[in-house]
């Protein structure tokens, strides 16, 4: 079987050190008969050492634009603007399938360039999802949640080690739990947010979609934490609006937006329509006797970039055989692309 030339590509965003294949998953790549193409990067957190050594080969930052035909460009965030026009088949995360800002012009360089989108989120299996960093991201989400309330998030933020995050939320556990809530506690964020809230100490409570068809909103508010990891699909109830900042009764002070839906209708936290950076992680709404604080960070896993970048392409790896006929759950995301790219048209 013809194996597909990967091309991984450096990400262009300054604050991405995640990779989608690490070396010891590109080796086994290699040993299956894939070609595999590292781009030069100054921010990836695996150094190009690592890949030549396991045979890969090296090519310049940003030359993915002139890889052979047929390579298949791989990465994990958003592309740069240049070119306008995209020929290659790319695998990463696109967000432009549910009307996030952006979206139109993302399937239109496609359109005008013949090029084909494989979007990770679109990875499926019997419509559930087959790879994701969700776990990494709600545990840094929540993580980041509770060291807010504690007041030792008070700047920005930048890579760092799971074991240098679990020693500050263990050393400063109060003497009173928090009261933490998850909603989308099931799904694969939602599991790495309960794990940190009890690394944390946290009293927990666990809620999903059930528990949401009809919202119970003064217990959601009496929370000191909330966790959002829920997948955003079409309109319903919001867990928090700008009303409820003015809410006398209001415990809840601090939100940590995992899902990060946050210019789609299907925000479920209509409180916040906007990203918050790794500078300034927090967005305060209210005055600062009754503040209500959100956290809404659209990369969360690079805070951990190995662990999410290993987990990551361990999952990856094994749907690679399958990408040459775009078979399993590449046919899903073909499907999804092929779909949106004649309703944009």
């Amino acid at each position: 079987m013809t194996r597909p030339h990967l091309w991984i590509r450096a990400e262009s965003r300054p604050t991405e050190q995640r990779v989608p294949i690490v070396p010891a998953d590109a080796a086994r790549l290699i040993a299956d008969g894939f070609t595999v193409t590292v781009e030069e990067s100054p921010t990836r957190i695996v150094p190009i050492e690592e890949y030549v050594e396991v045979g890969c080969s090296v090519a310049p930052f940003g030359s993915w634009v002139d890889a052979p035909e047929g390579a298949v460009v791989v990465g994990i965030k958003e592309l740069p603007e240049d070119p306008s026009d995209l020929q290659h088949t790319h695998v990463f995360f696109a967000h432009a399938y549910k009307g996030q800002e952006g979206a139109e012009e993302v399937l239109d360089r496609f359109r005008r360039g013949g090029g084909e989108l494989l979007d990770v989120e679109y990875l499926t299996v019997d419509g559930k999802r087959v790879v994701a960093f969700g776990f990494w991201a709600g545990y840094v989400g929540a993580a980041l949640a509770v060291l807010r309330h504690r007041g030792l998030l008070q700047g920005g933020v930048g890579p760092m080690t799971r074991a240098d995050l679990d020693e500050r939320l263990r050393s400063s556990t109060p003497e009173e739990p928090e009261r933490a809530m998850v909603i989308g506690s099931r799904g694969r964020s939602g599991t790495g947010a309960v794990e940190a809230l009890a690394v944390a100490g946290c009293a927990l409570t666990r809620w999903d979609r059930a528990d949401t068809l009809v919202l119970n909103k003064p217990a959601l508010l009496d929370q000191d934490i909330l966790v959002n990891c829920v997948v955003s699909v079409g309109k319903g109830d919001a867990f928090v609006t700008a009303e409820d900042v003015t809410t006398p009764e209001r415990r809840l002070r601090v939100v940590g937006d995992v899902t990060c839906d946050v210019t789609s209708e299907a925000n479920k936290l209509p409180v916040n329509t906007e990203i918050t950076t790794w500078d300034e992680p927090v967005r305060r709404f209210g005055g600062d006797d009754h503040p209500l604080d959100v956290i809404a960070i659209d990369n969360l896993p690079s805070l951990l970039p190995r662990e999410s970048s290993e987990t990551f392409s361990a999952e990856l790896t094994p749907l690679l055989p399958d990408l040459a006929d775009r078979s399993g759950p590449w046919a899903a995301s073909l499907d999804w692309f092929r779909r949106h790219v004649h309703d944009a048209s």
